[in-house]
């Protein structure tokens, strides 16, 4: 069985946030850094890092510009 404590990571999620930490890996930036040039808590960005996160539309605009990037480049291959 189970365990209930765990949550099953939707693939999507795990997929995006693979994309935003590669960006912010590839701009040399913290996780901190990150948060401070978009507005978020820092663990708001290491809760999408982790794919427990779903951002918004308006946070996903907001990461675009601090990862200097389209949306498209963050979203799965498959959208």
């Amino acid at each position: 069985m189970m365990n209930p404590d765990k949550k099953i990571k939707n693939p999507i999620l795990i997929e995006f946030a693979g994309r935003v930490r590669n960006r912010r890996n590839d701009l040399s930036l913290t996780q901190e850094q990150l948060a401070e040039k978009v507005n978020f808590h820092v663990n708001y960005v290491g809760g999408i890092e982790r794919g427990e996160r779903n951002p918004s539309l308006l946070a996903l605009i907001n990461l675009t510009k601090g990862l200097k990037c389209t949306l498209k480049e963050l979203l799965p291959e498959h959208f």
